[in-house]
């Protein structure tokens, strides 16, 4: 699935190259926007999803009738995540992803109304979570889980891709995929969201 978003991303920026088509005449100006959707996190000891949401705050300028392209900065809460069933009974916790975003975007109109976006950038992570850091037997022949807890801070990247409908040059509502990386201290997790969106542009 990825891939193929990735795909779609890549694609969407050859969109670039097109002539204006008599589209939507989008102008230069500020947005604001908000999604909530499902977040997914599968790595490591942990495999469970939540409700997630996300908010930006931006400008973009108008490099053609129907391309936009500009900068954001925003808050993604991307919920609390509980261990792999397999896990059951070791103290692990539940992890949590939430923090702050700034980076580049585009929002490209295919006809008057309907869109693509891509947007993508650094993401100033707020980790916490558990990772095991071996296995050792106990006398009774069970598994023993040497786990180490983490609750820090992390620098790494988000990206996505999303379509929607433009109701006018100043309200549209999509569907988006974004996905979010963030390396802690031995933590690895890449939780990602879809989720719907509303964007007013001023």
């Amino acid at each position: 699935m990825k891939t193929k978003l990735l795909a779609l991303a890549l694609a969407g920026t050859g969109l670039f190259a097109l002539p204006a088509l008599g589209l939507a005449q989008n102008a230069s100006g500020f947005f604001i926007n908000g999604n909530i959707g499902q977040a997914n996190l599968d790595k490591g000891a942990y495999n469970d999803d939540d409700t997630g949401y996300a908010a930006n705050f931006g400008y973009r300028w108008a490099v053609a009738p129907n391309v936009l392209i500009g900068v954001e900065g925003g808050y993604a809460d991307l919920g609390s995540f509980g261990p792999r069933s397999t896990y059951a009974g070791v103290d692990l916790g539940d992890a949590r992803v939430k923090g702050w975003n700034i980076g580049a975007n585009t929002h490209i109109n295919l006809t008057d109304n309907w869109y693509v976006s891509g947007r993508a950038g650094y993401f100033r992570a707020d980790v916490r979570g558990t990772y095991i850091n071996s296995v050792q037997n106990s006398p009774g022949g069970e598994p023993l889980y040497v786990v180490t807890g983490v609750n820090d801070t992390g620098n790494k990247w988000y990206g996505g891709v999303g379509f929607g409908y433009d109701f006018n040059n100043n309200f549209s509502v999509g569907l988006n995929y974004d996905y979010y990386k963030a390396n802690v201290r031995g933590l690895d997790f890449n939780p990602d969201l879809v989720s719907v969106s509303a964007e007013y542009r001023f």
